[in-house]
């Protein structure tokens, strides 16, 4: 069965280190649009938070934001499918993390929101410097981040926790994992553990989607990079781990590309559509 559509992580897949869409890779994407395969941007990052390199590209309708958590048409931002935290695993996660040397981002209709601390200086919290900018350009600085989680307990999308260490994210990680009811937890980058509802995860918004546009699974095809794109990725039919991708992301690939710095989004595409002209 051939390609009719294609789900793209962000960051560390389809953008270069820089955060931009290289040359290659937008002629690819574009050369799949023509051939009638639906591009779908599937992404840790929330809607505001997409970059315009990607939406500059009309062909690319929908959105699968803040790791599943939302699903939008972007041409008018109407959101199609929604699942946020509860209540109970909101105060859950704060009575964990107290008195821990973490910080929070919060999203809220796919608007982001983080420790002021954080966003004045990202590496100090275990970002990278090429991160900073990003950071500072998206998220909407907050004093105190958990008197305004608690006073947004029933509207957040999803929470993000910034953890100075690795050894510290995976005892964060198990600890809620064993005791938080109704979340679904992933990673995309080292100093973040990334929270949202049990119903959530880019497989779970790539499936809606599917459903949404008449798809079936056989036509999907997934590139990713992080450990968050893993479950989508042996979703699809075909899922393409890029050269740079954690271990896990590689496992669950069928191919491995050459890095996003090597236009690995473009190679893969390609590939696609050589083999699509074979079936035809």
């Amino acid at each position: 069965m051939k390609i009719t559509c294609i789900a793209l992580d962000l960051d560390g897949t389809a953008l270069t280190p820089r955060g931009r869409i290289s040359g290659r890779t937008r002629e690819a994407i574009e050369k799949a649009l023509e051939a009638g395969i639906q591009v779908v941007a599937a992404s840790g990052r929330s809607l505001d938070s997409l970059p315009g390199d990607i939406l500059e590209i009309s062909g690319i309708r929908y959105g699968i934001t803040s790791n599943g958590a939302a699903v939008y048409r972007l041409s008018d931002r109407k959101c199609l499918s929604q699942c946020k935290l509860t209540k109970e695993s909101v105060r859950e996660i704060l009575k964990y993390t107290e008195g821990q040397d973490t910080a929070f981002e919060a999203f809220i209709e796919g608007k982001p929101y983080a420790q002021r601390e954080y966003v004045e200086d990202p590496v100090r919290f275990g970002a990278t410097e090429r991160a900073i900018s990003y950071i500072q350009s998206t998220r909407e600085p907050v004093e105190d981040m958990t008197e305004f989680i608690c006073g947004r307990q029933d509207i957040l999308d999803c929470l993000d926790i910034i953890v100075k260490s690795e050894e510290k994210k995976r005892e964060l990680w198990t600890t809620l994992q064993e005791n938080v009811k109704d979340v679904y937890i992933t990673s995309s980058v080292p100093q973040l553990l990334e929270i949202s509802h049990r119903d959530s995860g880019k497989e779970a918004g790539i499936r809606f989607l599917l459903d949404y546009l008449g798809l079936e699974r056989e036509g999907l095809a997934a590139f990713g990079d992080g450990d968050n794109d893993r479950e989508m990725l042996s979703y699809a039919r075909i899922g393409v781990a890029m050269g740079n991708a954690s271990v896990e992301c590689k496992k669950a690939a069928d191919w491995i590309a050459p890095s996003n710095a090597e236009d690995g989004v473009a190679w893969g595409i390609e590939k696609l559509l050589e083999e699509t002209r074979r079936v035809l």
